[in-house]
């Protein structure tokens, strides 16, 4: 059966899926990055005035939450969780606005906590396992809100 040039995924959904994957690319790259050499981040995190379960929780929000978003699997969830994340990192780590640096990583972590805001608003996409998943049937009311 040929499928409708209105079921296809459009130029839209093609770019919705190109800026999923590149938000979705700094947390995955960070996360792995920290998990992999585990010591040196629970030492930085220590210095920071941070515990071990807060490195690991950071490393399984950037992993999960940066697959949620890339893969489109309960993306909207994903966004916010990382919207938030960027804010919180904002506004805890990124404060001193002498060194320009700083202000860079301020402005950064809200620029990419707007794009995340404006994902969980508008859901993945055509492109996506949510789309998928919502036209499955018999799925449970509560997912498929979630999903929407």
């Amino acid at each position: 059966m040929m499928e409708s040039a209105s079921s296809r995924p459009g130029l839209a959904d093609l770019i919705l899926f190109l800026g999923r994957l590149l938000l979705s690319l700094i947390f995955l790259h960070e996360g792995w990055s920290l998990a992999g050499d585990i010591t040196a981040t629970i030492d930085i995190f220590a210095k920071l005035g941070l515990s071990a379960p807060v490195a690991l929780a950071t490393i399984a929000l950037q992993i999960s939450a940066g697959l949620s978003v890339a893969t489109g699997f309960l993306s909207r969830l994903g966004a916010l969780a990382l919207a938030l994340f960027c804010l919180a990192t904002a506004l805890l780590f990124h404060t001193n606005f002498a060194s320009q640096n700083e202000l860079l990583h301020f402005e950064k972590d809200l620029a990419i906590a707007g794009g995340m805001f404006v994902l969980a608003a508008s859901g993945a996409g055509a492109i996506s396992i949510d789309r998928l998943l919502r036209k499955a049937a018999g799925m449970h009311p509560w997912l498929r809100a979630a999903l929407s």
